[in-house]
């Protein structure tokens, strides 16, 4: 699960925001960082740590639920960024030859979007209409 957002790293942009399939984020209504609005949507299925272009954000991968991290921990592990760096992410020169296995990602990423949802929607019922 998304485990922290490093603030002094963000800048903002919104792109783990747009990335994230079960809208866990909520961008900052100041500019600022994204919130963690939805955490139980999280599938840590990473995108947002991938597509957030300063290293910013941190997934426990091995994260089941909200837990409390040492964010100094953390930064000192050299994990930030590790799934970008392992997966060539930025490759040099436009070279799209390490993202070209991505595509079939997303069949995976739809359904767990609508398991999240379903989860999502169990843990959170609508309030009952009055008189109904």
């Amino acid at each position: 699960m998304i485990a922290h957002i490093f603030e002094d790293l963000c800048t903002g942009c919104n792109d783990c925001v747009s990335a994230c399939p079960t809208h866990v984020l909520d961008a900052s209504t100041d500019g600022g960082t994204p919130v963690i609005a939805r955490l139980d949507q999280c599938q840590t299925c990473f995108m947002c740590e991938l597509y957030c272009p300063t290293d910013a954000i941190f997934v426990g991968a091995d994260q089941t639920g909200p837990e409390s991290i040492d964010p100094e921990q953390v930064r000192a592990s050299g994990l930030l960024g590790q799934m970008r760096r392992d997966h060539i992410w930025d490759a040099p020169d436009g070279d799209l030859a390490p993202l070209e296995e991505y595509w079939r990602l997303g069949p995976f990423l739809q359904e767990g979007a609508r398991t999240a949802a379903e989860r999502y929607a169990r843990q959170h019922p609508p309030p009952a209409k009055e008189g109904a």
